[in-house]
């Protein structure tokens, strides 16, 4: 029996929705609504092929919701509520409570609401979704999809960090890993659809938050991020790993609070901090490439960092690997910026991994060589429908 689905996504500054029918996985109406908490949020859906744009206030992740859940009605998508069997909320970090999605109680929202200090600009947002569905649909069954749960499969020697094991064993201080979906469906996929080079995957989720995964036998080996989502590559505004020595004398020296700080590492890093211009890989391209631009030497330099420290990574999880049948792109900039894949996948020939400036170019799955035994694979990620299938299955809606 045909099951309606929703699934939820709230970034930072942005809500991405879609409601699907189950278990077809056919999907109805599918939205995005950025810049929340702007007076210019731009709202975007596309329902029966046709895709509609308008620019509204939305001050917060609750009335972005409620936009969503009335214009299900106002466009007679649904005529009624009670229509909607199940909501996935993805939530960023479900530290050690949760290694698989579950059913949001009080319990639930609570450890959320407390891991938020793990996952400031995220799980607070998470759980401003959660209450708004609670609060608009309680008669439907909600669930938890965890950022981190994917990555509970990481052997003990990749989880832990070299301070005094008791932080690990009594605060649970560890390497958590993220965007946890995202990299599942990119482990599924591309056993689909090329079952004889999915042991062994680099799956590069590449967007403005930026990690990768080393996936053997489609579980989650290692990935880049640690304990929050702030650790391992240069992002578009996270400053990736750092000697943790710098925070101290950023507060000795500097005299910089903690706060500012960890505003600092957040928000004014990355890209955006490298290049002193923006965090848009776009923009950076654009001047990196003009030769009368005089902040051309900056942003060449930060698209080249963020480049290498891919690269960087794709070679040491090679090694955990003990080799590589895939090399995957996905997300925003892994799955549309061609610069970007051709600057990471340099010097990777002794992988056997050779990118095809052609296929590159027109960002097709497959870019590598014919004479490539790695393959290269741009394939776009679907983390709401990862969503979706764990809400059937963990709120028994089959």
């Amino acid at each position: 029996m045909s099951k309606k689905v929703m699934a939820i996504n709230c970034g930072s500054s942005s809500l991405k929705f879609k409601l699907y029918k189950m278990p077809a996985e056919t999907v109805m109406v599918e939205r995005m609504i950025e810049r929340v908490g702007k007076d210019d949020a731009i709202f975007r859906y596309t329902y029966q092929g046709k895709k509609h744009q308008a620019t509204q206030v939305v001050t917060d992740h609750y009335v972005a919701v409620h936009l969503v859940l009335d214009m299900l009605l106002s466009e007679r998508i649904i005529t009624d509520y009670s229509e909607i069997s199940g909501v996935g909320h993805r939530v960023a970090n479900g530290g050690s409570y949760y290694s698989d999605s579950t059913l949001i109680n009080a319990e639930v929202e609570k450890h959320i609401d407390q891991l938020s200090v793990l996952s400031p600009l995220h799980n607070p947002v998470n759980l401003v979704g959660i209450k708004a569905i609670t609060v608009a649909l309680p008669h439907v069954k909600s669930v938890a999809v965890f950022d981190t749960a994917y990555h509970h499969t990481m052997p003990l020697v990749n989880k832990i960090y070299g301070i005094p094991y008791k932080y690990y064993a009594e605060d649970g201080i560890r390497r958590y890993g993220f965007h946890g979906p995202s990299h599942q469906y990119i482990a599924l996929k591309t056993a689909e659809l090329f079952p004889d080079h999915s042991q062994r995957i680099i799956s590069c989720h590449i967007g403005n938050g930026a990690s990768i995964t080393a996936i053997k036998d489609g579980r989650s080996s290692v990935n880049s991020m640690g304990f929050t989502p702030l650790a391992g590559l240069v992002m578009g505004t996270r400053s990736g790993d750092i000697d943790p020595q710098i925070i101290l004398y950023l507060q000795h020296q500097a005299g910089m609070s903690a706060q500012a700080i960890k505003d600092m590492l957040n928000n004014q890093s990355g890209l955006l901090g490298l290049s002193g211009i923006s965090n848009d890989v776009r923009d950076l391209a654009k001047i990196a490439a003009d030769s009368t631009d005089k902040r051309q030497e900056r942003a060449d330099l930060a698209l080249k960092v963020f480049a290498h420290q891919i690269q960087f990574y794709i070679g040491a999880y090679a090694a955990e690997l003990n080799g590589v049948d895939s090399i995957v792109f996905t997300a925003g900039i892994g799955e549309h910026s061609a610069l970007v894949r051709e600057l990471a996948c340099r010097n990777l020939g002794y992988l056997g991994a050779k990118i095809d400036a052609d296929k590159n170019a027109a960002d097709a799955l497959s870019i590598e060589t014919a004479d490539s035994t790695t393959k290269i694979l741009v394939i776009p990620t679907d983390e709401e429908i990862m969503i979706a299938r764990d809400v059937v299955r963990v709120a028994q809606l089959e």
